[in-house]
């Protein structure tokens, strides 16, 4: 993947209602989504020239908004079509698409009722990296400091922008002590998520993952669940304990950037990724690169 910043490439992004020039794409610094967090966005991913559950993406990203009191000025369908026409001006065959909704800076104060809303759809190039088997090794999480807050005190149903923020400063701190990500607890102490992806555990064979009721339940998370499903394989929704882990015997995550990703590591504690990563891992890169469900299973 290119290491050019982001605010200086070629190519266009949608923005409010047209293809524009990639470097034009600017809002002003007094904006209200920069201070105030007013701000929702969407992760999807291109495969093969076509975005996975473009739909379902465009219509979390409305939901979001009008959970944060505000209304994305176009429907889902218009978003559908947005995205597919910056998608097609970009040309990547894989690729990250990042559809972002804010208040802009009409009203600079807690409330602002009358801020325009803004759109902006962009696709960057993000081809697959690893084969499922050099995915197999594991990463390495530790657990943050930060926990995942109440829904009664954040709105964690939304992908909101400020939910962010310990997410990044949780990975920081993870880095910085030699993991490559980092588990997040909930305020009530269980295990919640990674910092931009879901956890699933197996324990005797059946896949147990947390009950998303403070944290978004992610659209691949539900499509991996539905994997799992369909291979038979038993998939518990609860409450898990962090004494818990040390019973799995293989823990993942799920999420448009990690995909399925095994786990290796938390804490102090080893894991192996095993035979159910591992289908799971086939099965998923099959289904977004359209390979028929018969094909995959075989």
């Amino acid at each position: 993947m290119s290491m050019l910043p982001f605010d200086d490439r070629d190519g266009q992004i949608w923005f409010d209602g047209e293809l524009i020039p990639w470097r034009d794409a600017k809002v002003h610094v007094l904006t209200h989504g920069l201070h105030y967090a007013s701000c929702v966005f969407e992760g999807e991913r291109v495969y093969n020239g076509s975005v996975f559950k473009l739909t379902e993406h465009s219509e979390r990203l409305a939901k979001s908004a009008e959970i944060l009191g505000f209304k994305v000025p176009y429907t889902v369908a218009e978003i559908d079509a947005a995205t597919n026409l910056v998608v097609k001006a970009q040309g990547f065959t894989d690729a990250y698409v990042r559809p972002v909704a804010w208040r802009g800076s009409e009203m600079m104060g807690v409330s602002a009722q009358n801020n325009t809303i803004h759109l902006a759809i962009a696709c960057w190039e993000w081809p697959s990296y690893f084969s499922p088997e050099a995915r197999m090794a594991g990463i390495k999480l530790q657990t943050s400091k930060w926990a995942r807050p109440a829904p009664n005190t954040a709105p964690t149903q939304s992908k909101a922008a400020g939910l962010y923020m310990i997410c990044t400063m949780s990975k920081h701190a993870a880095e910085n002590d030699g993991f490559h990500d980092a588990l997040m607890l909930d305020y009530r102490g269980q295990v919640a998520e990674a910092t931009g992806a879901n956890f699933f555990m197996v324990v005797d064979g059946k896949i147990h993952t947390p009950t998303p009721d403070c944290f978004l339940d992610g659209i691949t998370r539900r499509t991996v669940i539905d994997l799992a499903k369909r291979r038979g394989i038993e998939v518990i929704e609860r409450a898990i304990r962090p004494e818990e882990l040390k019973t799995a015997t293989e823990i993942f995550l799920t999420g448009t950037a990690a995909e399925v990703t095994p786990v290796g590591l938390i804490d102090g504690m080893k894991f192996i990724p095993g035979q159910v990563c591992k289908t799971l891992m086939e099965d998923y890169d099959a289904l977004v690169r359209g390979v028929p469900a018969a094909a995959a299973a075989e």
